[in-house]
């Protein structure tokens, strides 16, 4: 019986600046992957949703995942150049908000809430999907440093916000659903 060794080739990092830049980098592009696939999951169900305003909802946190995907390809981009992170967009996203209050409270009306009862399983989903990604970017904050860090916090703070909307139109939902007689 014979054995052969095989050699592994690993790149050796040349100090600890290199390779948090390389950890970094990979915590962004992973950022990357899932805010696409939030994306996507937004828009696929913004067609199927039975309630227009509920659609209008999903439609709008594509656009929200889209400026979400550009604010962190703009700091990965920048960190492969060895520039520092820039807030410019970030700043825009925070100026313009998410949704007005007026808006998010005409979403809570008791008529748009009964009509959004079918889309009770979407919108659980998007709340753990949200959540998901906030759980992620906190985790990851704590492992990054400097600007790092503080992009990592702020995209977890806006997932947060998304989270919360969502939990609560699926709570104020469900409390319809359970107030309706039997077969909706």
């Amino acid at each position: 019986m014979f054995w052969t060794a095989r050699v592994v080739c690993v790149p050796v990092l040349q100090n600890s600046q290199e390779r948090h830049t390389m950890d970094i980098q990979k915590i962004y592009e992973y950022a990357l992957q899932r805010e696409y696939e939030g994306k996507r999951f937004f828009e696929e169900n913004a067609e199927r949703m039975k309630h227009s305003a509920a659609a209008g909802i999903f439609r709008e946190l594509a656009v929200e995942e889209q400026k979400h995907i550009e604010f962190i390809q703009g700091q990965l981009d920048a960190l492969k150049k060895g520039e520092a992170a820039n807030e410019t967009l970030a700043t825009e996203m925070e100026t313009e908000g998410f949704f007005s209050q007026r808006a998010r409270s005409e979403l809570m009306d008791q008529t748009v809430l009964e009509a959004m009862v079918p889309d009770l399983p979407v919108l659980r989903m998007a709340y753990l999907i949200e959540r998901d990604f906030a759980e992620f970017y906190e985790m990851s904050s704590k492992k990054a440093g400097g600007e790092a860090r503080k992009v990592l916090e702020k995209l977890a703070r806006w997932e947060r916000g998304h989270e919360e909307l969502f939990n609560e139109m699926h709570d104020r939902a469900f409390e319809e659903y359970a107030q309706m007689p039997w077969g909706g």
